[in-house]
């Protein structure tokens, strides 16, 4: 637990997942302002999900419970994904850059499944069983 008492802000995705989304929010500022409440506001609240989910699911009784969380948040960011395909589509960004993204997300993506898939075959799923995500 960090200092304030919040386990989901020691974790290496939630920690992750935070500069994932600094890295795509300072993007969407360079987008037209024609997108400011279509793609813009869509992927800033894809994006915030991701995080408002992980912290949310990190403080429930049980692991089944804090896993539709987490499933959450890999919904968010398949959004955001396509939220970036979007903004490949129209030029908004570079291939390179869409890459570069998509690479960010992928690990993101395979330790959110890692982790639910913990969950899911963790001790009985009664309070405790909890891990700190190493990724």
């Amino acid at each position: 637990m960090d200092k304030y008492g919040f386990k989901f802000r020691e974790w290496d995705i939630y920690k992750d997942s935070r500069m994932f989304r600094t890295e795509v929010n300072k993007l969407l500022g360079e987008y037209p302002k024609v997108e400011t409440y279509a793609l813009i506001d869509q992927t800033r609240r894809a994006l915030n999900s991701i995080l408002l989910n992980l912290a949310e699911g990190s403080n429930k009784n049980t692991d089944k419970d804090t896993r539709v969380y987490i499933n959450r948040s890999q919904g968010s960011l398949d959004e955001v994904v396509s939220c970036l395909d979007c903004a490949l589509d129209e030029s908004y960004i570079t291939s390179e850059i869409h890459d570069k993204l998509l690479i960010g997300a992928s690990s993101i993506a395979q330790r959110l499944k890692k982790f639910s898939s913990y969950l899911s075959s963790s001790a009985p799923s009664g309070k405790g069983s909890k891990i700190n995500d190493k990724g």
